[in-house]
Formats: C-alpha cells, structure tokens, sequence
C-alpha cells in the first residue's frame, strides 16, 4: 500500500464553526494532515472546508493558522492540492492559489488517476434543484455584488457572514441527521446519469449532503457521498486500484 500513490478525497470539514466542537474539528483535520503517508499524491478538497471564508485584498480570515501551515508545507513537499469552493467558502479568491499553492478546480471537474477517470465536485447546484436555491448561489456568485459587499468593513461582513454561515451549517445538521438518499429522486445522481450520457467516467465524488453514501449507477460507474467533519471524519482514498471510505 505504502509504494502505491495515493489520492485523498475530503470535503464539509466546517473550519470555524461558530457552535460547539469547533477546536475539535480542527484538530481532527491537523491530525489527518499530518499523518498523510509519503506516499501522497493528490488531495482534493471538495468544498465547504471553512464555514465561512471571505478573502478581502488585504484582509484573510482570522484563524485556521495550523491548517493553512499544513497546507502548505503538503504543496512544498509536491503534494498538489486541489481545491474547489463549495456554497460556504465560494468567495476565495487569490490567496489558496499564490500563498499555499494549491489549484483550483470548478465543478463538475474530470480527473484521470491511475487510468481511472472521476467526476468530482462539491454538489451544490448540480442536477435539478428548486429555483430558489439556483436564485441564492447565484447572488453568492455575483461579481458585482461581491464587490459591494467587500465595501463593508470586515467587522461587520464576518459578523454577518459567521452568523449566516452558522445558521445553515445548523440546519443542514439537522438534515443530515435525518437523510435518507432517495436514489433515481436525488438531484446528484440524476446529474450523474445524465453526465453518464455524455462523458462515462469510473467515479463520481461530491460533498454538500453531509451523510455519507455510496452505491453504483446503472452504468456500473461508483456513486459517493462524503459525509462531514463536524459529525465524523469521512474521507475516500484511492490507492490506484481501489477507492476506499477513511476516517480521521
């Protein structure tokens, strides 16, 4: 195992939560940074690692100090970390890329490892979700209003941002606490379905759900779910050959 190149696959971390077991969260996360094996390869990180992230020009998030050093010390030591935003930390911007040196993927991104091929992302407005929910993510995309709202002082955009992200992250728990995956009915595996019919792929890999799941399509190609890490530790390592589920 240990000669193989390895890829890991992680997504909902929720750095900076603002309700219990944030610390927690955090040293979990470390802790699983820190004893990924040399043989590393690739990590991906699928979204939602910070429960709220807004990078100014000059200003970055307060905290997150251990991980963002973890971070980097991966991609110096050749490990490409891949990131994509997720509807918690959709407003990053330059730093991940010119300070740590990770890469940005946008989703549904294809990937090729080991002769595989995956299609990964974080999941939220793939498929067909209510209007609203397209409504909101759209004004969370919005270059025009991003830019108005980077005129408020960052005292109080992370008082209002904390506050928000808190209140989904609360709800979704809710959610994940009582989800149950309704199979042809959900909205990313009818996306995938219909991915299938134009590019097949081996894998499909999202986040945003917060339960974990896994399952095959009619195709025969592998369907998962990651859970978060504010209710557990889920993670999915690909060895080459095999995808397996992890725990930190």
């Amino acid at each position: 195992m240990s000669k193989k190149h390895l890829s890991y696959f992680v997504s909902d971390v929720h750095l900076g939560l603002r309700s219990g077991g944030a610390a927690q969260v955090e040293r979990r996360f470390v802790t699983f940074l820190d004893q990924l094996p040399e043989a590393t390869e690739a990590l991906y990180l699928l979204g939602d690692i910070f429960d709220f992230w807004y990078e100014y020009k000059y200003v970055i998030p307060m905290g997150y100090t251990r991980v963002l050093g973890r971070l980097a010390a991966l991609t110096d030591r050749g490990v490409r970390v891949y990131f994509m935003t997720g509807n918690h930390d959709v407003w990053a911007y330059r730093y991940f890329e010119e300070e740590l040196g990770m890469i940005r993927l946008h989703q549904p991104a294809v990937v090729e490892l080991a002769g595989k091929r995956f299609c990964i992302g974080h999941g939220d407005g793939l498929g067909p979700v209510p209007r609203g929910y397209l409504f909101l993510r759209g004004i969370f995309h919005c270059r025009f209003l991003q830019v108005l709202f980077s005129a408020l002082h960052p005292r109080w955009a992370f008082g209002f941002g904390y506050a928000w992200s808190c209140h989904s992250r609360l709800s979704k728990a809710d959610f994940a606490a009582r989800y149950q995956f309704r199979g042809e009915q959900e909205p990313l595996w009818q996306f995938a379905e219909a991915f299938e019919q134009q590019q097949p792929v081996d894998y499909y890999i999202f986040g945003h759900y917060h339960a974990p799941f896994s399952g095959k399509l009619p195709s025969g190609a592998g369907f998962y779910i990651l859970g978060d890490w504010v209710n557990g530790a889920d993670y999915l390592c690909f060895d080459g050959e095999r995808l397996t589920w992890g725990q930190g």
